[in-house]
């Protein structure tokens, strides 16, 4: 299936409007860099979707993580479109392209063209989705794709209803689970000799990406009939997310939990390079006139090359105390993942965890190479709960005053991290105090909105009264603005 060619009017039309909403998801589109894929799509023809498609990406697209919300806003600006994707035709099911039918003959009684698709029965149609997922037939997938969203999804127009919903009911109906285990069933069965579990293993890999591809079909289908219904605008603001950076660490998704633990380490990476660059090109120093004078010997005594004493800043020593309680451990989570990540910037790195009791865990993190198993570790094998595993900020300082306070020194940097709900106990805010008295530097992040700070049972103001800055810190974004504050 191919798109109609659009006038110049109303593609120049179609990309500023794709670029004012790449923009609103949260990708740094420059101004060049528009002006690059205008100039980059003139060398592509406009039939060609998918080169179209990553004309735009390779001017546009900067980090991997980008690159599914660019997809849904271009699924979206340049979906296809036609009559064929208009709602309210009744039930009868749409012709196969020229390019299915010629891929899969068998195919064109599903068509329209080819006899009436509408008189298909389930049981028909569920034969030709096993043959074609057996075949793996991707032209054929694709028509059954659209023949199963006009039979199953039952979309009206305006009918105000997310794809969400409509690609619930044709899965539903399609049980492509058990379409699965009829696959494999006759894969077994047709074997030469009995499939070993490495074969058994790769069989199911390879229907399963071919059921994916499928339910890929099925969503970008039902999407472009939506675009059809409600217009280009109102379905890309309806699906926008957020960024994997951007993302709430307290209201995130499951999904988006995934998405943030493969973002943080490229993020690793860069910072641990941008920390090393800062130290090593630092600003100048006074002049250092005996050096000066040594080197000026070569020039006949003219100071031709003044020589200035570098600083040489020392690694700062961290001590993270961070909050591990209810939404606030996710927080905890990935500031914790982030530091020892980068912890060959600093002389040393201790961690310590609380609720209303406090316990270090800094050996959980000794020679390990995954850190999210250090991580399991904190959250399952910590000691921290001392009375009934509620908050408790002031009681949880005051024993670590008690254990490690003599070991803060004026090399160390503490952080501490939590949202400072103290449940109404005492503060004892003179322990960030006296913290602040010994410690190079006291910074306090909080992953709420600073609107929420200092209401309700919040005392943040408190303690941040006795720190050196007080971040909101609610995402990876702000996580790593904070982290080249550190010195």
């Amino acid at each position: 299936m191919t798109i109609a060619e659009p006038s110049q009017s109303s593609m120049l039309d179609l990309l500023t409007g794709f670029i004012v909403e790449l923009r609103a998801a949260g990708l740094p589109v420059s101004l060049t860099e528009n002006l690059d894929a205008m100039q980059a799509i003139t060398h592509i023809p406009i039939e060609d979707r998918n080169a179209f498609k990553y004309a735009l990406a390779a001017t546009l697209v900067k980090n991997n993580a980008h690159w599914r919300a660019f997809e849904t806003v271009f699924e979206v600006y340049f979906s296809l479109r036609g009559p064929a994707y208009a709602l309210g035709g009744g039930d009868e099911l749409p012709e196969l392209d020229d390019d299915d039918t010629a891929a899969n003959p068998e195919a064109a009684g599903a068509g329209n063209g080819g006899g009436g698709g509408e008189a298909l029965t389930p049981e028909q149609m569920a034969e030709m989705l096993f043959k074609a997922l057996q075949q793996g037939d991707d032209a054929m997938l694709r028509a059954l794709a659209r023949q199963a969203v006009t039979r199953y999804a039952g979309m009206e127009p305006g009918r105000p209803v997310g794809g969400t919903y409509y690609l619930y009911r044709t899965l539903r109906n399609l049980d492509l689970d058990n379409v699965l285990e009829q696959l494999m069933s006759q894969a077994k069965e047709q074997a030469p000799a009995p499939l070993t579990p490495l074969e058994e293993r790769l069989e199911q890999d390879e229907f399963q990406s071919r059921v994916d591809r499928l339910k890929q079909e099925i969503e970008a289908e039902i999407r472009r009939r939506l675009v059809a219904d409600r217009g280009v605008e109102a379905m890309a603001k309806t699906l926008r997310k957020p960024l994997p950076e951007d993302v709430d660490f307290m209201h995130a998704s499951r999904e988006e939990l995934m998405g943030l633990r493969k973002a943080i380490y490229p993020l690793t990476r860069k910072l641990a390079v941008r920390l090393a660059r800062k130290r090593r090109h630092g600003r100048k120093g006074p002049l250092d006139f005996r050096n000066t004078v040594r080197h000026s010997l070569s020039y006949g005594g003219v100071p031709a090359d003044p020589k200035f004493r570098y600083p040489r800043p020392a690694k700062p020593e961290i001590f993270v105390i961070a909050d591990i309680s209810g939404s606030v451990a996710a927080f905890a989570r990935f500031t914790l993942q982030l530091v020892h990540a980068i912890s060959g910037q600093f002389s040393r790195v201790r961690s310590f965890v609380f609720i209303d009791g406090i316990d270090e865990v800094t050996r959980f993190f000794e020679g390990v190479d995954d850190i999210s198993q250090a991580i399991h570790r904190v959250n399952t094998e910590a000691d921290v709960v001392w009375v009934d595993g509620h908050s408790d900020y002031g009681h949880a300082f005051e024993v670590f005053w008690d254990r490690y306070g003599r070991e803060i020194s004026p090399k160390t940097t503490i952080l501490i991290l939590g949202d400072a709900r103290n449940n109404y106990h005492a503060s004892q805010s003179w322990v960030i105090k006296e913290m602040r008295k010994k410690a190079r530097h006291v910074y306090w992040l909080n992953p709420e909105p600073k609107a929420y700070w200092d209401t309700g049972d919040s005392i943040v103001g408190e303690y941040g009264a006795h720190c050196d800055g007080t971040y909101e810190c609610r995402n990876l974004r702000q996580l790593e603005k904070f982290v080249e504050v550190l010195e």
